[in-house]
């Protein structure tokens, strides 16, 4: 992706234009962003996919002033009629489970993959939606079918109506107001209140972004730790020699406070500790995701991440799917290509060392990764 050319799926704005003006900043309308002569995924398989086990799905109907959610699996006879009014079925991680829904997440990698999250599919009938809300992330709406009309605002007020199973707004004032078509997308940054309601049937795509908050991400990063450590022989133990008769015997000794405080510096970053923890926590797949076994790599065969896999780099280690691995010289250059691009070609794979070979093949057989043909690479 060249990120300084401009590109119509972001309105005539380059990628870099776009991170600079509006993400995380205000709303952006692009007209006619992604043509959609007919929708990536059909009525019949997004119900189809509803139905399984391995998908999270939601089900939402507005009767009046009453709205009842329910969680899926959602067979097709739990469904309403489709000449029902006011219903929406919302179907989240297509990513995971479908190319073409993988390849439209691939549009949007301008933004880091350690924030990119998944593409949810809305199914609705004529005056379904979710009611005025707001979201802690980021987020692009697509429309793939239908016509839906969205009504956006700032968020002066986040005060929640009480008793109903949604995050539905109090006090939603409209700014602005638009009928998305097909091919039309919005996209708004945190916290923008917005409603969106199908004139119609109508399916949108949206495309959402990972947002941990503080205190979660510094939970995650620290069980991490946890979990990778283990007890040293040579664990030092605290030592007061010089501790002087107390007075105040409640009080913990200044020497205590600075030792622990050092331990805990030395913990986090011995071997790369905070890093390795940091690249595992936001490398880690969904919840719910699993891997079928996967099989050999042939030779001068060409590679491709599985569209579940989540893979990133720094500066000294490549991760994948919550591991943590080394990388230096040309195999560090070629591990984190593959992050990058997400495939490498049969000249790059016989540029790797054994071991990095080595590595790829236990990731195939994980089913991390899969073998391609040549020509088959992007």
């Amino acid at each position: 992706m060249d990120i300084a050319s401009p590109t119509a799926l972001l309105g005539g704005l380059s990628p870099q234009q776009f991170m600079r003006r509006h993400w995380q900043k205000k709303p952006l309308l692009v007209r006619q962003a992604l043509p959609m002569p007919r929708p990536f995924v059909s009525r019949a398989e997004l119900f189809a996919l509803a139905a399984s086990e391995d998908v999270e799905s939601r089900l939402i109907v507005r009767d009046g002033r009453d709205w009842t959610l329910r969680h899926g699996p959602l067979a097709r006879r739990a469904l309403p009629a489709l000449t029902r009014t006011r219903w929406s079925l919302l179907v989240q991680g297509l990513d995971l489970h479908l190319e073409q829904a993988r390849e439209m997440l691939e549009r949007f990698r301008f933004v880091p993959d350690a924030r990119l999250d998944d593409v949810m599919v809305s199914f609705a009938t004529d005056g379904g939606g979710v009611g005025p809300h707001f979201d802690s992330y980021d987020v692009f709406l697509l429309q793939i079918h239908g016509t839906r009309r969205w009504r956006i605002g700032r968020l002066p007020d986040p005060q929640l109506q009480k008793g109903v199973p949604l995050k539905i707004l109090t006090n939603f004032v409209a700014e602005q107001e638009w009928l998305l078509e097909p091919g039309d997308m919005l996209y708004l940054p945190p916290r923008w209140a917005h409603d969106g309601t199908a004139e119609g049937e109508c399916m949108t795509c949206s495309i959402g972004f990972r947002a941990a908050g503080a205190h979660e991400l510094a939970r995650d990063l620290l069980q991490r730790a946890l979990d990778a450590d283990e007890a040293r022989e040579d664990d030092r133990l605290y030592r007061d020699p010089k501790q002087q008769a107390s007075t105040q015997p409640g009080r913990i000794p200044e020497a205590l406070r600075e030792f622990a405080r050092v331990s805990l510096q030395h913990w986090l970053h011995a071997h790369g500790g905070f890093d390795v923890a940091l690249g595992e926590v936001l490398s880690e797949p969904k919840p719910g995701v699993w891997f079928d076994a996967g099989a050999s790599l042939p030779e001068r065969c060409a590679v491709r991440l599985d569209r579940r896999t989540r893979m990133l780099h720094d500066a000294a280690h490549v991760f994948i799917n919550g591991e943590a691995f080394r990388a230096g010289g040309r195999d560090a250059t070629l591990m984190r290509r593959l992050a990058d691009r997400r495939e490498l070609g049969s000249r790059e794979l016989a540029a790797l060392s054994d071991d990095a070979r080595g590595l790829l093949e236990q990731w195939a057989q994980a089913g991390w990764i899969h073998a391609v043909a040549e020509g088959e690479t992007r």
